[in-house]
């Protein structure tokens, strides 16, 4: 890719269509990893008052709430990267709301970022960082 081509590129990035599905493919990957390492799939994109969570797992005695970063390889930086405070505090606040409406069992929280990576729309690697970060300060649970 010549130098004119990147600048287009990177002035004129893809469609929000295509970044979308690259989204949903991302998820749908990271949802098959997980099952595979033996974690229970309870929901997919739930969506709050203050935010969304991408996939809620349950494993022995804990939910985990997951957060999925699909990206091209030719990105700068890790997907993981861009759950920044912000995104960590909606997370936070989406979770407790889905736990009220679950009536607060009593179990285990943990958030997890998996970063999807893909080349020319294939999915080439898969991350799991388990408990990439905790309940958003001054929020708690239990």
């Amino acid at each position: 890719m010549s130098v004119v081509q990147t600048i287009r590129r990177w002035i004129h990035p893809e469609p929000v269509c295509i970044t979308q599905e690259i989204g949903r493919e991302g998820e749908e990957a990271a949802r098959r990893f997980l099952e595979k390492s033996g974690l229970t799939f309870l929901c997919a994109n739930y969506r709050g008052h203050r935010g969304e969570i991408d996939l809620i797992f349950k494993g022995e005695g804990i939910l985990i709430f997951i957060e999925v970063k699909s990206r091209t390889s030719n990105s700068w930086t890790r997907p993981a990267a861009a759950v920044d405070a912000g995104k960590r505090r909606r997370i936070s606040k989406t979770a407790l709301e889905y736990l009220r409406q679950c009536r607060n069992p009593e179990v285990s929280l943990r958030f997890d970022v998996v970063e999807v990576l893909t080349v020319d729309r294939k999915i080439t690697e898969v991350r799991h960082i388990e408990d990439a970060f905790g309940l958003a300060s001054p929020y708690r649970y239990g």
